[in-house]
C-alpha cells in the first residue's frame, strides 16, 4: 500500500467540482502541486488530460487519482463518499502510461512539439481530401492514403477517437499503437495497422497546398503541417491511480464486450 502524505487538489470549472471541493477542504491539509506526492484530480477525462499535460509541461510528475465527476470517466474512479477517500488513494493500484512525442513541421518550416496520453490525429482542413504518405521505421508503408485523416493511439486512448474510427482496443500492458485511418477512400481495403510500441511514425501531407491538413495531439490543434513524427516518450511516463477492481485495464478489457 502507497503511502501519500501530501496530496495536492485540482477542480475542475464545473458547479459539481466545485461543490465537491468545498466538501473536501476540510478533509487533509492539501498542498500546493509543486510540493504534492500525488494529485486528486476533480472532473471529467477531459480535465483529466489537461492536468496530466500540465504536468508534462513543468516537468513535475507526480501521480495522479481522477474522481469522476464529468460523463464518461474513463481515466477517473467513481465518485463515491468522500469520507472514505484517503483509504481509498492509500489502497489505490498504481497504472504508468507513456505519451506519444509528437514532432511536426508546418508549411512555412516551423517546428513544434507537443506530447499525447490518448492520441495524435491528422484531419483534412477543407472540403478537399487529404493525401498522406504513410511511413513506420523509416520505410515507406503506404505511398498515398486517400481520407479524411489518420490517428495514431497509445492503449490509454484506445477506446476513445481510435475506437469511434473502428480502430482496436488495446490491453493497457500490450505495448502497441493503433494507426487508423478515418474515413479512407484508398487503399480501400486498409483498415488500419497495430504497431510495436517502439516503431517511429513518419506522416508526410502530399499536396499540402491544395490539401491542408491539421494535426491534433489530444487537445491542441496545429494547422496547415507538413510532416509529423511520433514515437513514445518513455522518459516522460505518467502514473494514475485506480480503485482496485476498477482499474484501465479492467475498463479496456469490459468495453470490448459492450453491446
Amino acid at each position: 500500500m502507497a503511502e501519500y502524505k501530501r496530496l495536492a487538489l485540482l477542480v475542475s470549472d464545473t458547479d459539481r467540482a466545485k461543490e465537491a471541493a468545498i466538501e473536501l477542504a476540510n478533509l487533509t491539509d492539501w498542498v500546493p502541486l509543486e510540493d504534492a506526492d500525488a494529485v486528486v484530480v476533480l472532473g471529467g477525462d477531459g480535465y483529466m488530460l489537461q492536468s496530466l499535460h500540465s504536468m508534462l509541461d513543468s516537468g513535475r510528475i507526480i501521480p495522479a487519482y481522477g474522481v469522476n465527476l464529468g460523463t464518461v470517466g474513463f481515466l477517473m474512479n467513481r465518485n463515491r463518499k468522500f469520507d472514505t477517500l484517503l483509504g481509498r488513494i492509500g489502497r489505490a493500484k498504481p497504472h504508468r502510461i507513456a505519451p506519444l512525442f509528437m514532432q511536426a513541421v508546418t508549411q512555412d518550416g516551423e517546428m513544434h512539439s507537443f506530447c499525447a496520453i490518448n492520441e495524435v490525429s491528422l484531419l483534412r482542413e477543407t472540403r478537399q481530401t487529404a493525401k498522406i504518405e504513410v511511413s513506420v521505421d523509416n520505410k515507406v508503408r503506404i505511398a498515398e492514403l486517400v481520407c479524411d485523416g489518420v490517428l495514431v493511439s497509445t492503449p490509454a486512448g484506445s477506446t476513445a477517437y481510435n475506437l469511434s474510427a473502428d480502430g482496436p482496443i488495446l490491453p493497457l500492458d500490450s505495448n502497441l499503437l493503433a494507426l487508423t485511418p478515418i474515413s479512407p477512400f484508398r487503399p480501400r481495403r486498409w483498415h488500419g495497422a497495430i504497431l510495436p510500441d517502439r516503431s517511429e511514425i513518419r506522416l508526410r501531407v502530399l499536396e499540402e497546398e491544395k490539401r491542408p491538413v491539421s494535426a491534433v495531439a489530444d487537445q491542441r490543434e496545429l494547422r496547415d503541417v507538413a510532416e509529423v513524427r511520433l514515437a513514445i516518450a518513455r522518459e516522460k511516463e505518467l502514473t494514475l491511480l485506480f480503485d482496485p477492481g476498477h482499474s484501465l485495464d479492467e475498463r479496456i478489457v469490459a468495453e470490448q464486450f459492450m453491446v
